[in-house]
Formats: structure tokens, C-alpha cells, sequence
């Protein structure tokens, strides 16, 4: 099932950023249309589109980006099963992160929700934020 938001970055380069998000981070393709540079992305239950700017249907009017990095402002998290393999496959490539893997408590209600998560940009620099759950815990005073 479809879910209710899926992101679309429009990207500089449609295969690159496949390759990225593919080769690199282990998300899917459920579909594609190449002759427009778009691509239906899963990773367990998240869902990405990212479209080739210049090809098929571009939003203009001020509404592209037009500098690196794209989407300031805007970082998506993305729950995982486990962060290290995604990890190790951005460091055997040689790509930097944009934050360092870190564990962080959040507090939802009277609880403290646990995550060990990293940020790292793609290759148009939107920012991805990997985490995975450990836990919670009544909330810390």
C-alpha cells in the first residue's frame, strides 16, 4: 500500500542518484520510466520518488532548486532494521556523512523514544536521516 506522503526530489542526475540510493543505501525500485528520469523507490516501508530535472514534467516558476545543496532546510528520516550496514557500505564508497552516527532520546509524551541514527546528503545534497530503534524509557527529568 501507497503511503499517504512519498517525497519527490528532483534530482541533477537521475542514474547517479539511482545508484545512490540503490547501490549504496539498499532501496529498491519498484518502478521507473527512464525516458522521463524518474524512479519509485522502497526501502522497507519508506517510499522516495526522484525525477531528472529537465525531463518529463519539471515545476518551474521558482520552484527548482537551483544551487547545491537542494532541499535546504529539509532533512527526511528514514527508519531501518539496523544502521551498520548502511553504514559501512557509504564508507567503503568513500562517502562522508553529514552527521555521525549518534544515539539520541527523544521525548514523546511521558516516554523517551531511543534512536542510533546518522545524517548523510545525497548526491544533490538532500539531507537522509537513517535510524533505528532501541528502545524507550519513562522520560529523564
Amino acid at each position: 500500500m501507497e503511503n499517504a506522503l512519498v517525497p519527490e526530489f528532483a534530482v541533477s542526475d537521475w542514474q547517479r542518484s539511482k545508484r545512490f540510493y540503490c547501490d549504496l543505501l539498499g532501496f529498491d525500485c519498484r518502478y521507473e520510466r527512464p525516458e522521463e528520469g524518474f524512479s519509485y523507490l522502497t526501502l522497507g516501508d519508506a517510499q522516495l520518488m526522484i525525477d531528472e530535472i529537465g525531463k518529463g514534467r519539471t515545476f518551474g516558476d521558482g520552484h527548482l532548486p537551483d544551487a547545491y545543496p537542494f532541499g535546504r532546510g529539509l532533512n527526511v528520516q528514514i527508519r531501518v532494521d539496523a544502521i551498520a550496514p548502511m553504514l559501512k557500505s557509504l564508507v567503503d564508497a568513500g562517502i562522508a556523512l553529514y552527521l555521525a552516527p549518534e544515539t539520541r532520546w527523544y521525548r514523546v509524551n511521558d516516554r523517551d523514544i531511543g534512536q542510533r541514527q546518522f545524517i548523510v546528503a545525497d548526491p544533490d545534497g538532500y539531507l537522509l536521516r537513517f535510524y533505528e530503534e532501541i528502545g524507550d524509557r519513562p522520560t529523564q527529568p
